[in-house]
């Protein structure tokens, strides 16, 4: 979770993070480009219109783009050819993203504009501003880009609005951006050399997705050690294997933090002390080695979060405007360094979601005392929860398949100029996907634990995991017969997306004075 941010942020100036983008995209923190930070964009661009004054050829500012980079352009046609790009380049298809991402994509844009090596000009910025602060943003179809050139297609469609063309989801409706202008009196820009390159080259789209995948799997993380915890004490698993002497044998960050978290959790369980002299030697792996699987999952989410910071406080347009003297065509715009991220980050999801299905088929098993197969007493003429198990066991195999690493891929593009290409924007919305399967599987887990934990009273859990059981009890009943689990299904999936018991656990905490600072926490919990 984002702990704290900043009421103002300045683009350009000051240390983005995923939460803090996230913060402005929900409109919880303002925006501003400082004095310095306008002083340096202004640079840039007296830089720019010099090198057109002189003539001398620049990649992008007065020659074609990609394999056209030895045609070059006339200073009076130089405006000309960055409208082109955009429009030429606004080859995108299938679904729009999600107005969030398109949103976190002007974001992201502009930080990276702010530091004043592109060229843009103020006023472009300015306006890019604007879409942000009104809520007015472009219509950016999913499928298009391979992030080599960073993203091409998607990025041209973002700012299709700035020379009136493209739609925008403005006040609940989808909109022309004409209709816009027409709502709002704004009129198209006429963009000026190197702003339309400066525009769509980037890693943006796949760095917008970056800071959901850390978002959202760091609510599945935390929500699976808790929904871990409560399946420990409903099939009466040992507390043994979470004890910090184990842990500091074998110090990985992640597992040492899930341990001392779900340890926290169990503390003080009546549930716990009833078999704590029980003649059961081990559990089952998916059991006691949360800490190692979920914790490996951990480390993952931290690799992604320590390099989508370097991402989203770079600059990854092309080329770069150093000084007058001095501009770079280089590949700041590759996405190979979020793409493989991605892609290990994809996996160490769908890992949460497989351990996870194999804690409910072993409470489906009916080995662990009192706990009746299937979860339910009356079977035969009942199902119990044989069926849900199904549905984890279909979407954890649907993850699986969509584990192949998209960066292991590259098609050449561009008649070979591209000639490898990352595919990050391919990693960024798969994993998004396998996550939202994640969360599916751990509702499903979460009202397995739950049936089964109905089977140890009048014994009670400890005052965390007793309180989401409790909150749970509200919406969804105890399960005596077969009825239709879709629906039991639907209110956990709510509950997981809206980290219900994330919050649980936090007022708990506060309401009790009991703090779940582990070792690890700032790492973990802050981003």
């Amino acid at each position: 979770m984002m702990i704290s941010a900043p009421e103002t942020f300045n683009f350009g100036e000051d240390w983005l993070t995923a939460g803090i983008a996230l913060h402005i995209a929900k409109g919880k923190t303002k925006v501003n480009v400082s004095t310095a930070s306008r002083e340096k964009v202004r640079s840039s661009w007296q830089i720019v219109q010099k090198i057109v004054e002189k003539g001398q050829a620049v990649y992008g500012i007065n020659t074609g783009f990609g394999p056209l980079c030895t045609t070059k352009i006339s200073k009076s046609e130089t405006t000309l050819l960055q409208t082109n790009i955009l429009q030429s380049h606004s080859v995108g298809v299938g679904k729009p993203i999600a107005t969030e991402i398109a949103k976190l994509m002007l974001i992201l844009k502009v930080h990276s504009l702010a530091k004043g090596f592109s060229g843009i000009a103020e006023t472009t910025l300015d306006r890019i501003i604007w879409h942000i602060e009104n809520d007015a943003i472009p219509i950016v179809p999913s499928q298009g880009s391979v992030g080599a050139s960073g993203d091409l297609a998607p990025l041209s469609h973002l700012f299709l609005p700035l020379i009136g063309l493209g739609k925008v989801a403005y006040k609940n409706e989808v909109i022309t951006t004409q209709a816009l202008f027409e709502k709002t009196g704004m009129k198209a820009l006429d963009l000026g050399p190197k702003e339309g390159l400066a525009l769509i080259n980037g890693t943006q789209f796949i760095a917008a997705h970056a800071v959901k995948v850390v978002a959202e799997l760091h609510a599945c993380l935390s929500q699976a050690d808790i929904i871990g915890a409560m399946m420990i004490e409903g099939l009466q698993g040992s507390i043994k294997p979470f004890y910090n002497e184990l842990h500091a044998l074998r110090p990985f960050k992640g597992n040492v933090h899930v341990a001392q978290r779900v340890k926290m959790l169990l503390s003080g369980s009546e549930i716990m002390e009833d078999h704590i002299d029980c003649d059961r030697v081990q559990d089952p792996y998916s059991l006691r080695c949360i800490p190692q699987v979920h914790g490996a999952s951990r480390n993952a989410w931290l690799h992604l979060k320590e390099l989508l910071e370097v991402e989203l406080n770079a600059v990854t347009d092309n080329p770069v405007i150093i000084d007058e003297e001095l501009t770079i065509s280089g590949g700041n715009f590759h996405g190979q360094p979020l793409a493989m991220a991605l892609d290990y980050a994809c996996l160490a999801a769908s890992e949460l979601g497989n351990i996870s299905d194999r804690r409910i088929y072993l409470a489906l098993e009916g080995n662990s005392p009192g706990v009746p197969k299937l979860l339910m007493e009356d079977t035969g003429i009942n199902s119990g929860y044989m069926i849900l198990q199904y549905t984890t066991a279909a979407l954890a195999s649907e993850n699986k398949g969509l584990c192949f690493p998209s960066s292991a891929d590259s098609i050449p593009t561009s008649l070979g100029q591209e000639d490898h290409v990352s595919m990050g924007s391919i990693g960024g919305r798969k994993a998004l996907q396998v996550i939202g399967n994640v969360e599916k599987i751990l509702a499903i887990e979460l009202l397995t634990a739950a049936q089964a934990f109905e089977f140890r009273k009048p014994m009670k859990s400890g005052v965390f995991l007793d309180e989401i059981y409790k909150e749970l009890r509200k919406e969804v009943a105890f399960a005596e017969k077969d009825r239709v689990f879709a629906d039991d299904i639907e209110t956990g999936i709510a509950m997981i997306k809206n980290k219900s018991i994330i919050e649980i656990i936090r007022r708990v905490s506060q309401r009790e004075h009991i703090s779940l600072e582990t070792t690890h926490s700032a790492i973990f919990e802050n981003y």
